[in-house]
């Protein structure tokens, strides 16, 4: 390792199992391409704590990975994954020193970070990623991390964690994407609404299928599309019979990355009815791709153009419509962030010198 080398240590619940698997967090995934493509000295090492399943390190791109296999298991397992994982920081600060370390998701990722960088006098950074700036999560209160030592995915994630926790991360590094990925060929917006996510209850896709049940009295031949896999597929399912969705509704299941793009640059909006929402990534791509989004969290205190945000499902409902109703139909790509952005922003923060 040259003195110019430095090594960034990503403490991460989970990462992707190689190279081909391309679902498993993709805003992080391109985050660590991009760091790599500014930074082509940049040594970057992932803990990752619970998934893939196995403990053997591995390569991914330029990266090494190391997985630990925690399965999310609580007491005594955690207490010697810890172990393990402190263990092994130990280690690599010892063959390469670490320069930075940043967690996603302020949990045990975080906690561990923070005590390995307090240890050894190092840079760490938590980036607040959804459900953990809710008051449930109990880590805020355990480990106390300074203002200065968070950053949020949103305006949004920021101004909740400080109502639930009383403190106001100091940074804010929104989701971006990757302008490379998309299908400059692919022209026809051939489908009429498309959702992208997991299929869990905070995601709401229940309320995708009624919205898309009420516009099929007025547009009979509407086509939608529902991208993602998860515990309601069942329930979901049985839904789409029950509203007579059946040559309306495709459930097309999980798709690798680039085909879910695809699939956005075909849409004319992207309907996101979640509940609670950090600052999704699938929204940007939406609108790079064409569509329009239709959410009802607002991430970011600035207007988006061909974002809209509603109040309730009927809102939803008749915003939908009235984007449908247009003629033509609008076909504007909208960029709001580059995974560049996030990388530079990212690199200010870990790799400056002190």
């Amino acid at each position: 390792m040259s003195k110019d080398e430095k090594t960034l240590v990503i403490l991460t619940p989970g990462f992707a199992k190689d190279e081909a698997d391309s679902t498993c967090l993709p805003l992080q995934q391109q985050l660590l391409i991009a760091l790599q493509e500014i930074n082509p000295l940049l040594n970057i090492i992932v803990l990752s704590f619970q998934y893939p399943f196995r403990t053997e390190k591995y390569p991914w791109f330029n990266t090494t990975v190391i997985p630990f296999d925690g399965r999310s298991k609580g007491g005594i397992p955690r207490l010697l994954l810890r172990r393990k994982l402190m263990a092994c920081l130990e280690k690599i600060h010892g063959e390469t020193p670490i320069t930075g370390l940043l967690s996603f998701w302020y949990g045990e990722c975080a906690a561990v970070g923070k005590l390995f960088a307090g240890k050894h006098g190092l840079k760490h950074f938590c980036w607040i990623l959804g459900q953990d700036a809710k008051k449930e999560n109990k880590y805020p209160r355990r480990s106390q991390l300074p203002a200065g030592e968070l950053i949020a995915l949103s305006d949004f994630l920021r101004s909740e964690f400080e109502k639930n926790h009383g403190l106001s991360p100091s940074h804010v590094i929104p989701a971006g994407i990757n302008t490379r990925l998309f299908d400059s060929s692919i022209k026809t917006k051939d489908i009429d609404i498309i959702g992208t996510g997991s299929l869990i209850r905070l995601k709401q896709y229940d309320l995708f299928l009624e919205v898309v049940a009420e516009i099929k009295k007025q547009m009979p031949g509407i086509r939608s599309v529902l991208v993602g896999k998860g515990p309601e597929k069942e329930s979901l399912l049985l839904l789409i019979t029950k509203l007579g969705l059946q040559s309306n509704v495709i459930l097309a299941g999980e798709l690798p990355y680039t085909e879910v793009l695809d699939y956005m640059q075909r849409a004319k909006i992207f309907l996101h009815p979640s509940s609670f929402e950090g600052f999704s990534g699938a929204c940007l791509e939406a609108l790079y791709a064409g569509a329009h989004v239709i959410s009802f969290c607002k991430a970011m205190d600035l207007e988006i153009e061909q974002w809209h945000i509603v109040k309730s499902k009927i809102e939803m409902r008749e915003k939908a419509m009235t984007i449908l109703a247009a003629v033509p139909a609008r076909n504007k790509k909208v960029l709001l962030y580059t995974i560049e952005d996030v990388a530079k922003k990212m690199t200010g923060l870990l790799l400056q010198s002190y």
